[in-house]
């Protein structure tokens, strides 16, 4: 995964913000800043991870006499 440009990372805080806000009103301006920048850093992080592992999974295929693993 690409790094995201700052506009659309800046799109992305938006969004975390309007979804969270209701549990996030209680931190300080500079505290919801932190954590929403930790969050969307962490969105990231995991899209790049699960991009990386998703093109090998394993297929198991059961017949009768025995089992056939193939690499998809």
């Amino acid at each position: 995964m690409k790094t995201q440009t700052t506009s659309n990372r800046k799109k992305l805080v938006q969004k975390m913000k309007t979804v969270f806000s209701e549990k996030i009103q209680a931190l300080s301006p500079e505290f919801r800043g932190i954590l929403l920048d930790d969050l969307v850093t962490a969105f990231e992080s995991r899209l790049a991870a699960l991009e990386k592992t998703q093109p090998t999974f394993l297929c198991i295929t059961a017949t009768t006499e025995d089992v056939k693993c193939e690499t998809v």
